[in-house]
C-alpha cells in the first residue's frame, strides 16, 4: 500500500491491489502445477504391471492413491470456488478505489496522506486549484515546509498528539500559496492504524477558509469601529478609557485626560449641503484629527492587512458629529489644551466637499484623570459637560472641566425631572399679562405665559423655559398653555360682553413652530373652545421665521385659519424686510430690550422709532414689551406706537386677578355712562 500512495495523484490503493493480484495468480499456479503432478502419478500407479509389488499391495496403494485424488480434486473446487470470491472482490475493491478517485480529484477540500515522519504521501489535485502547488512542488517535501512559521510548532504538536492517541483533532493554520500569499486552512487530521495497532499515517483535511476569516475579523471590526470612519466607536472608547482608569488607580504617577470634540453648527451644514457632504465632511475630519498627534499621543492606527487594533488608540467617533480622544501618560492639564488648541488650529483650515471649500469649527471640553473616576461614562460626561461651556462662551474654543460644571449639570438634570413630573401633576399654570391700547389706555389683549407653581415657590420663567427648551418639554408646555388661555379668554367673552373684543396673545416655541401638526393643534383649540378664531394672535420669534425653511408656507396655514400673527422680540434677529414684507404677519412686538433704555440712549430710541415707522409702512401694528416708566410711555405714545404692556400696567398674574381687573374696568364703563 505504501508503493501505492507514494504517488502524489490517482489512486492510492492501486498499486496495492496489484501486488495482491500478482501473488494470487502466482500462488494459483503453483496450486495447478502440484495438482497436475499428483493426478500424473495416481494415473501411473492405477494401471496393471506398472510394479513389481504384489497383488494385494498394488490394491491396497490404488485405493489409497484414489482417495487422495479425491481430496485434490475436492482441493481443486474449493480453489477454483475462492478464485470466483476473489474476483468478486477485486471488482468491489475496484469499484470502491474509482469512487475513491472520484472523491480526492474533485473535492474541494485538499486531502493529504502523511507518514510518521511527516513526509507528504499523497496530495488530492485540490492543492493545485486551492494553493496553487502542482504534485512537483509537494512530492517529497515534509508537511511543516508550506506552513507558516509562526504556526508550524502549534501543527506538529497537533499531528503528535493525534498519532500518541489516536484522536482526530482540528486546528487552523496558515500556509503559503503559490502566488507567495498566506491562506487560512482549517485542518482535521485523522489516524491510519496498521494490523499491529499501531498510527501509521494520518489523513488531513484541509479547507480554505481564508474569506470566511476575512469575514469574521471584518464583522468583528465593524462592531468596534464606526463604519463611516473607520475610528473606534464608543464601545472600544469605552474600553480603552476604562484600562486607563484602572491603570491610573495602580500608578499614582500616571494620569490621562479626555477630550471631548463636538462641530459647530454641523446640523446647518448638514442640512443645507445633504448628508452625503455631512458623512464626506465627518470622514475628512476624522482624518485630520488623527493628524493632529505626534507619536506620543494616543490614537488610532491600523494595520492595511487585517485592520487589526493597536491598544493604545485613543481617538474614536461617539456618534454623530462627536469624537473624543484619550491622552495617556500626559504631565498635566497644559499638554492636554496644548493638544485641543492644535486641534483647533487643523479644523479651523477649509475642508472641500464636492468641489466648494467649507469652514467648520469645534468646541473641545477636556477633563483630567483624578481617583474619584471608577467609570469610564463619568470621564465621556465631564469632559462633555465642560464642551458645552465652550459653546456657551462663544465656540472654537477649549475648557477645562471643573466640578462646578458637574453641580450644575446635576441641577439642570434634577430641574428637568422636576419638570416632566410638574406637567404631569397641572403644577404649570398659566398667567396672564395685560396688553393696552395708548391712545384710550384701556385693556384690549392679554398675553398668556407659563409659570410654574411649586408646593414652596413659584419657579421663574427664566430658570424653566431655557430647559424646556432644549429638552423639547416646551411643546406639551405650550399645548396645554394655549388650550387654556383660549378656554379662559372664551369665558371673559362672555362674562364682560360689554368689553371691548379682547384678544389672546400665544407664543409658539421653534420648537413648536417646526411641528407639522401645528395648524391642526391650533384649530382644534379654537373649536374645542368657541372662540373667534380673530381673538386669538400667535407670536412667533423673528429669527423663526427668518431661519425655517418653510416659514412662509406654516404661516400660511396659520392665517388661514382666520388668527392673528405677531412677530415676538423684533430687532434682536437677522431681520430681512423683503421677506417680512411677504410674511402675512399683523403685528410686531418691540423687545424690551430696546425700551428699556430708551429713557438712556437715545441710540435705543431711535432704533424704536425706526421700527415703528417700518411697521406702519408695512401697514403692521406696534407692541412694546417691558414697559416699566411713565417716560417711556410717554415716548412710546409720541413715536406714534399702538400698544404697550410691562410692569407699568401690571405684572404677569393668574386669571383671577384679571377676572377683578376686568370687573373693575366694567364696574368703571358702567359708572361714566350713567354719569
Amino acid at each position: 500500500m505504501s508503493n501505492g500512495i507514494g504517488s502524489n495523484s490517482g489512486n492510492p490503493q492501486s498499486g496495492g491491489v496489484r501486488e495482491v493480484e500478482r501473488r494470487e495468480w502466482w500462488l494459483w499456479a503453483y496450486a495447478i502445477t502440484v495438482t497436475l503432478a499428483l493426478v500424473a502419478g495416481i494415473v501411473a500407479l492405477s494401471f496393471p504391471g506398472t510394479s513389481g509389488a504384489s497383488t494385494w499391495f498394488v490394491s491396497d496403494l490404488r485405493e489409497r492413491v484414489r482417495g487422495l485424488a479425491a481430496m485434490v480434486l475436492m482441493f481443486d473446487m474449493y480453489t477454483v470456488f475462492q478464485h470466483f470470491q476473489l474476483q468478486r472482490l477485486r471488482k468491489k475493491f475496484a469499484e470502491r478505489d474509482e469512487l475513491f478517485r472520484l472523491i480526492t480529484e474533485n473535492a474541494a477540500d485538499m486531502i493529504a496522506v502523511i507518514d510518521a515522519s511527516g513526509k507528504r504521501l499523497y496530495n488530492s489535485p485540490s492543492y493545485q486549484r486551492v494553493l496553487g502547488h502542482s504534485p512537483s512542488d509537494l512530492e517529497g517535501r515534509l508537511s511543516l515546509d508550506h506552513i507558516h512559521p509562526a504556526d508550524r510548532a502549534r501543527v506538529d504538536q497537533a499531528g503528535q498528539r493525534v498519532q500518541l492517541t489516536g484522536h482526530a483533532e482540528t486546528l487552523e493554520y496558515r500556509m503559503r500559496h503559490g502566488d507567495g500569499s498566506w491562506r487560512v486552512l482549517e485542518s482535521t487530521a485523522s489516524a491510519v492504524w496498521s494490523t499491529k495497532g499501531e498510527v501509521e499515517k494520518l489523513v488531513i483535511v484541509n479547507r480554505d477558509v481564508t474569506e470566511r476569516k476575512r469575514a469574521e475579523e471584518m464583522l468583528a471590526h465593524h462592531t468596534l469601529h464606526d463604519l463611516l470612519t473607520s475610528l473606534p466607536n464608543r464601545t472600544l472608547f469605552l474600553d480603552r478609557l476604562q484600562h486607563a482608569i484602572v491603570r491610573a488607580r495602580r500608578h499614582s504617577d500616571y494620569s490621562f485626560a479626555v477630550l471631548f470634540i463636538d462641530l459647530d453648527e454641523f446640523k446647518i451644514l448638514n442640512d443645507s449641503l445633504g448628508h452625503s457632504a455631512g458623512d464626506d465632511l465627518l470622514i475628512q475630519i476624522g482624518k485630520r484629527l488623527l493628524s493632529c498627534f505626534r507619536e506620543t499621543d494616543s490614537v488610532c492606527r491600523t494595520t492595511a492587512e487585517h485592520a487589526q487594533l493597536v491598544r493604545d488608540e485613543g481617538l474614536a467617533r461617539l456618534g454623530g458629529d462627536e469624537f473624543t480622544v484619550l491622552l495617556e501618560d500626559i504631565s498635566d492639564v497644559a499638554h492636554a489644551v496644548r493638544v485641543g488648541q492644535r486641534i483647533l488650529a487643523r479644523c479651523a483650515a477649509p475642508f472641500v466637499i464636492n468641489g466648494q471649500e467649507v469652514v467648520v469649527s469645534a468646541s473641545i471640553g477636556i477633563t483630567m484623570s483624578c481617583a474619584s473616576y471608577m467609570a469610564a461614562e463619568d470621564l465621556i460626561r465631564d469632559a462633555e459637560l465642560a464642551m458645552y461651556r465652550a459653546k456657551k462662551a462663544g465656540k472654537a474654543r477649549c475648557e477645562v472641566f471643573d466640578p462646578a460644571m458637574h453641580a450644575s449639570a446635576v441641577r439642570r438634570l434634577t430641574l428637568e425631572s422636576d419638570l416632566r413630573k410638574a406637567i404631569e401633576s397641572r403644577e404649570l399654570k398659566v398667567y396672564y399679562q395685560p396688553i393696552v391700547a395708548l391712545e384710550s389706555g384701556e385693556i384690549i389683549g392679554f398675553e398668556a405665559l407659563s409659570r410654574w407653581q411649586r408646593p414652596d415657590r413659584l419657579v421663574p420663567p427664566n430658570e424653566f423655559i431655557p430647559v424646556a427648551d432644549e429638552t423639547g418639554l416646551i411643546l406639551p408646555i405650550n399645548h396645554l398653555v394655549l388650550r387654556d388661555a383660549c378656554h379662559q379668554l372664551r369665558a371673559w367673552q362672555l362674562r364682560f360682553p360689554s368689553q371691548a373684543l379682547l384678544t389672546m396673545s400665544v407664543n409658539i416655541a421653534p420648537k413648536q413652530f417646526s411641528q407639522p401638526d401645528l395648524a391642526k393643534d391650533v384649530r382644534c383649540a379654537i373649536q374645542e373652545t368657541g372662540l373667534s378664531p380673530e381673538a386669538l394672535q400667535l407670536e412667533i420669534m423673528e429669527t423663526t421665521t427668518m431661519e425655517a425653511e418653510k416659514a412662509a408656507q406654516i404661516l400660511a396655514e396659520l392665517k388661514a385659519l382666520g388668527v392673528r400673527l405677531s412677530i415676538d422680540d423684533f430687532g434682536t434677529g437677522h431681520s430681512s424686510l423683503s421677506r417680512l414684507q411677504r410674511l402675512p404677519v399683523h403685528c410686531l412686538k418691540v423687545d424690551r430690550s430696546f425700551i428699556s433704555r430708551m429713557d438712556d440712549d437715545n441710540d435705543s430710541q431711535e432704533i424704536v422709532r425706526l421700527i415703528i415707522a417700518m411697521a406702519h409702512t408695512l401697514h403692521l401694528k406696534v407692541v412694546a414689551e417691558g414697559t416699566e416708566t411713565e417716560q417711556q410711555i410717554h415716548t412710546l405714545k409720541r413715536l406714534n406706537c399702538e400698544m404697550a404692556q410691562g410692569y407699568f400696567f401690571s405684572r404677569p398674574v393668574p386669571a383671577d386677578a384679571i377676572t377683578d381687573l376686568l370687573q373693575q374696568s366694567a364696574q368703571g364703563t358702567a359708572a361714566s355712562s350713567r354719569g
